[in-house]
């Protein structure tokens, strides 16, 4: 089993929670829940998967808290 790290958004004007894996190509989605959410993107990620081991084109490193 892989493990990915989804970036999670809320959609100001749906209201939706938005997720996708950084340099995944197609491992989006979205859910009106975090858990909708959660078991969407395993979903997605697994089909896929079907296709072989995906070649990310990112790294997902961390946030950082930027002050201007």
């Amino acid at each position: 089993m892989r493990t990915f790290t989804a970036i999670v958004e809320r959609d100001p004007e749906t209201g939706l929670f938005v997720g996708y894996v950084p340099g995944f190509a197609g491992a989006h989605s979205q859910g009106q829940s975090l858990d909708e959410l959660n078991e969407n993107l395993r979903e997605v990620i697994g089909m896929l998967l079907e296709d072989g081991e995906p070649r990310l084109e990112t790294e997902f490193i961390g946030t950082q808290t930027v002050s201007a």
